[in-house]
């Protein structure tokens, strides 16, 4: 039996560790764009941008384990009838295939070959030797990326503006009035944050805002957001959904199918713990679906069904978000510090500043379904694990 993993970042990476793990002894291949070996992406945005590492490269023995590294190959396309996929470097056959490409960062329109997007380890040499003390740097973009690349950039002693389309920092991802809160992180860090500003064009020295305000930058990073790179699947039949993620079923089957899955930021899944489908574009996912894809793999019925998981380090402060939560949810402070959501009397949703116990207690609860005494919940003095109902 063949199993061809298309991407090698954790998705895949960590596929091909847990097959092998979980005793599977055939014939595995590796695919990645890329001629690097397999990294991990979040610290190049942190300990490569800063020069604390090289690189982030995985600690595996590839050739030890009997994975094939076939990198510096591109998929184009497949056919999941004839079971082959074709590839810029000839044709694979394959039994069973992970589709694991992850997320391409999003550009601008019109965006100059000199500004920077951080998505690959080129990205992160390039711009780090591009960001030395006194350069202008403009950042595109107050969500995870744009403020990690921002912390770093005032780390190393370079003049930081950010500008944000959106009214408040992070808004893609938390509720406005928490967006908010990160406010004063840039100032205190000593970049300056201009919201509610969209920018009409990039050059190669100076950002332009649709008011006609010109910044001027030595260096221009791009954090937007990231799709699903799943351009090359057009033709094949596998299902996308309307963000262009692979459609999986519970199991990460590609389409139903029982010899195609799809794993990490590429794909969706149906949870039925939050009653919609998902698409979580972090790396515990990444980490977490891959066991179950090679549990599945191996003849499994493991159904997918994780309490999401993210943290951001950003201007001296740790961001933790477990779980997931919409717009009917009851959103609760508790403190300062820790904010709770609530579907009915049930935790399913927390975000925590610089609060490690108040994440570790509630990912717990969380995964548990308990529930919770609101009245004991929201004083930060009583541990979340004392205030169960």
């Amino acid at each position: 039996m063949a199993v061809v993993i298309v991407g090698a970042g954790m998705a895949g990476v960590q596929t091909a560790v847990a097959l092998r793990e979980q005793g599977y002894d055939g014939s595995l291949v590796l695919l990645g764009a890329e001629t690097h070996p397999p990294y991990d992406r979040p610290p190049l945005s942190k300990d490569v941008l800063l020069g604390k590492a090289e690189h982030s490269r995985f600690e595996i023995d590839f050739a030890g384990l009997g994975v094939e590294l076939a990198l510096g190959r591109r998929a184009l396309s497949v056919d999941v009838e004839a079971r082959l996929l074709k590839t810029d470097a000839g044709d694979l056959g394959f039994e069973q295939l992970v589709l694991a490409t992850g997320a391409a960062p999003i550009a601008l329109p019109g965006q100059p070959a000199s500004a920077f997007l951080l998505r690959t380890q080129d990205d992160a040499v390039a711009l780090k030797a591009a960001l030395r003390p006194g350069t202008r740097v403009a950042v595109v973009g107050a969500g995870w990326i744009g403020a990690e690349a921002a912390t770093v950039a005032r780390q190393l002693g370079c003049e930081v503006t950010v500008v944000e389309a959106a009214s408040s920092p992070l808004a893609g991802a938390l509720p406005a009035e928490l967006g908010e809160r990160t406010r004063g992180w840039y100032a205190a860090a000593g970049a300056r944050l201009i919201t509610g500003a969209a920018v009409s064009g990039v050059e190669r020295d100076a950002v332009w805002l649709t008011d006609g305000t010109e910044i001027a930058a030595d260096v221009v990073v791009v954090g937007i957001g990231a799709r699903p790179d799943n351009g090359w699947l057009a033709g094949s039949g596998i299902a996308l959904d309307d963000r262009g993620a692979v459609a999986a079923d519970a199991f990460l089957r590609a389409g139903g199918l029982r010899h195609v899955y799809a794993v990490g930021d590429c794909a969706s899944f149906p949870s039925r713990r939050y009653g919609e489908r998902l698409a979580v574009h972090h790396w515990d996912n990444a980490l977490q679906g891959a066991r179950v894809v090679a549990a599945n793999l191996r003849g499994g019925e493991v159904a997918y069904d994780p309490v999401p998981y993210f943290w951001s380090e950003q201007f001296g402060h740790m961001v933790q978000v477990v779980g997931h939560w919409d717009a009917g949810d009851e959103m609760v402070a508790r403190g300062e510090d820790t904010v709770l959501w609530l579907r009915g009397d049930a935790l399913i949703a927390l975000l925590a500043v610089d609060r490690p116990r108040d994440l570790a207690q509630g990912r717990k609860i969380i995964e548990a379904g308990a529930r919770l005494d609101l009245t004991k919940a929201v004083d930060p003095a009583i541990p979340l694990k004392a205030a169960l109902a």
